[in-house]
């Protein structure tokens, strides 16, 4: 293995506060930073930097950890524009929804999924991601919902079963039977390939109690658990992941003080997904609410063909500070420390030594830039594991 230190840059985002400025960012001015192997060697000041085999200049631009995208539904087939077109423009739309896509997954091949799955991981490592957890749920059958599992443990560890999604449309008049099917069979199926189990607790899909047996079923195969929550309307599904020790509880649209009471006082993550608000007109969370309480958030894409159809973490960032009361600092750390928060890691989400060699360049001096340009393609490049992958 060889070394390389990239100097030069203007500000590193180390994420650890007792570096460089000690703050939130822990961010370093005229920055170095050292790669040996596939981890975080050194970083500090470039006039200290140690000697390296190799050497990469910045060109003093900003360095900040690779984005840590903890929440995506990359596993499907077909499109929604229509839906989503009809949405836009006020008119109703009625062509299934979810539905849709269920049917359209069902009918592709492994090939057809995996190929899918690979161009959005391409065009989120563009933009800078270099972690990604995603989640079966557009298959409802043991089959296809462990098929989409095994093609996602192809590209990360972060694998997550989404049995739990909706009721598959066969079952709809026998919810049941389906979570009879989830917390058996089909846990039985996907759990070897997953790490995760998650459910959506809001009405119209899975009730507390439901969510509460499908999640007790799989903590008891050894998958940890994630809950889509409070996302249309308040509901038991935060406090139910709170209780269950949930890594994270996910949207977090509609809480009441004791749901934020209940996050701000335990390990699980409130990510939030301004995605999926910007693509429905739905009401904002209230980051900065969650933030004073003591709560840790996290930001990450949703990205689905139904709600949230982005892999852009920069997007969801510069969404999060114009319209979620987050400053742009807070944005930052949430989708990069916060996101590995989600996902219970401490080797990601920062850049100090020790951590895995992630890292995004920013074509700008300062990481604000994501959310003061807007729109505009900032990455420059992107190291994953202490590879340079653009």
């Amino acid at each position: 293995m060889s070394s390389t230190v990239i100097t030069n840059i203007a500000a590193l985002v180390t994420n650890d506060p007792s570096l460089g400025d000690n703050s939130l960012l822990g961010l370093v001015r005229d920055a170095a930073v050292v790669i040996d192997g596939d981890r975080v060697a050194w970083t500090g000041e470039s006039s200290k930097a140690p000697a390296t085999d190799n050497r990469v200049d910045a060109g003093g631009r900003a360095v900040l950890p690779g984005f840590v995208d903890s929440h995506s539904h990359l596993l499907f087939a077909g499109d929604r524009t229509e839906e989503f077109n009809a949405r836009m423009s006020g008119r109703p739309y009625s062509a299934g929804g979810i539905r849709t896509t269920v049917a359209a997954t069902r009918a592709a091949s492994d090939a057809e999924l995996e190929a899918g799955l690979t161009r959005y991981l391409e065009e989120a490592l563009r933009q800078g991601t270099t972690t990604f957890e995603t989640k079966s749920g557009y298959g409802l059958t043991t089959a296809d919902e462990s098929r989409a599992l095994r093609v996602a443990a192809r590209h990360t560890d972060e694998v997550t079963f989404l049995g739990a999604h909706i009721v598959a449309p066969e079952l709809a008049e026998d919810p049941a039977a389906y979570v009879a099917l989830v917390t058996g069979e089909m846990l039985d199926a996907c759990a070897p390939h997953a790490r995760w189990i998650d459910v959506f607790c809001e009405k119209g899909a899975f009730d507390g109690d439901q969510a509460r047996a499908i999640l007790t079923a799989g903590k008891a195969r050894g998958l940890h658990p994630r809950i889509h929550a409070n996302q249309l309307s308040y509901g038991p599904g935060v406090q139910l992941g709170v209780e269950l020790d949930a890594a994270s509880a996910d949207h977090c649209t509609h809480l009441t003080d004791a749901d934020v009471d209940a996050l701000a006082n335990s390990r699980t993550v409130a990510t939030l997904l301004p995605g999926a608000e910007f693509s429905t007109r739905a009401e904002w969370p209230d980051a900065r609410r969650l933030i004073d309480a003591g709560a840790t958030v996290a930001l990450s894409t949703d990205c689905n063909p139904g709600s949230s159809f982005t892999s852009s973490v920069p997007f969801c960032v510069a969404l999060a500070v114009r319209d979620m009361g987050m400053t742009p600092d807070e944005a930052v750390w949430s989708a990069t420390a916060g996101g590995a928060a989600a996902l219970r890691r401490d080797d990601i989400g920062r850049l100090s030594p020790g951590a895995y060699a992630d890292l995004t360049v920013l074509d700008a001096p300062s990481h604000v830039h994501l959310a003061y340009r807007p729109g505009v393609p900032l990455v420059s490049g992107v190291w994953r594991r202490g590879v340079r992958k653009v």
